[in-house]
């Protein structure tokens, strides 16, 4: 069991899971959206991170930030004007993480946000093979259960987390 383990740990990080091309975003970061169902909303895309589905917008509007599809939203091509700085790093990048501990300390960027003017990135902290359950801690699971009752293996980092491999 240690061995196949080991396996794990040692080749999950640099394999994204969307495989060798990154799929195409809906719309840009910052861009002026519509979320037409089930009130028309205004809004701009404040992020993106990738799920078993595909990529996810979260989109801040005056009703707050709204997680949807990119089936449920309408880009408009406007690129809000907001004095931000450009991100450091890009999605699919291969980063170093600082807070790797024993594991390979290299990452993938599956996620992108905005957050209070600062951008925050989504790194796998530890192998999607392996689940951290609340009750029996590291174990192997198959995919098909139900990852609500297991700790979420993504995590949200700051630039200084992060350096370029």
């Amino acid at each position: 069991m240690a061995n196949l383990i080991n396996i794990l740990e040692t080749c999950w990080y640099k394999s994204p899971p969307w495989d060798n091309q990154i799929p195409a975003l809906a719309v840009s970061l910052l861009e002026k959206v519509y979320i037409p169902n089930p009130v028309q909303i205004v809004g701009y895309c404040a992020g993106v991170e990738w799920s078993e589905e595909g990529w996810i917008y979260s989109v801040a509007s005056e009703r707050g930030l709204i997680t949807v599809s990119a089936d449920d939203i309408t880009p408009t091509g406007q690129i809000l004007p907001l004095k931000v700085e450009k991100p450091q790093f890009r999605l699919g990048q291969l980063v170093n993480f600082r807070f790797a501990n024993d594991g390979p300390p290299i990452r993938t960027i599956l996620g992108l946000t905005l957050v209070n003017e600062s951008w925050l990135y989504q790194v796998e902290w530890r192998s999607p093979s392996l689940r951290l359950s609340l009750d029996e801690g590291v174990c192997l699971f198959p995919k098909s259960t139900q990852p609500s009752k297991f700790i979420d293996r993504l995590s949200w980092v700051t630039p200084y987390d992060l350096s370029e491999v």
